[in-house]
């Protein structure tokens, strides 16, 4: 499994890098949520962001561990 990235010489933790993927993912689909008023069904929007979040960063690091296994 790799332990960290390599970003012009400069070593990144793995953690940081899928954290930023999952950040961006979870920007792009909250902005689709908005766009069709999906926010209107959901109770409470942070903690729905934040758990979204933390579905794509579980299933980032899943696949990657898959894939580099």
């Amino acid at each position: 499994m790799i332990s960290e990235f390599d970003f012009f010489g400069v070593l990144l933790p793995a953690l940081l890098v899928y954290s930023a993927v999952a950040f961006g993912l979870k920007e792009g689909v909250c902005r689709l949520l908005a766009r069709f008023g999906a926010y209107r069904f959901i109770w409470h929007r942070a903690l729905f962001d934040s758990a979204l979040f933390l579905v794509l960063l579980g299933a980032i690091v899943l696949f990657s561990h898959c894939l580099f296994s």
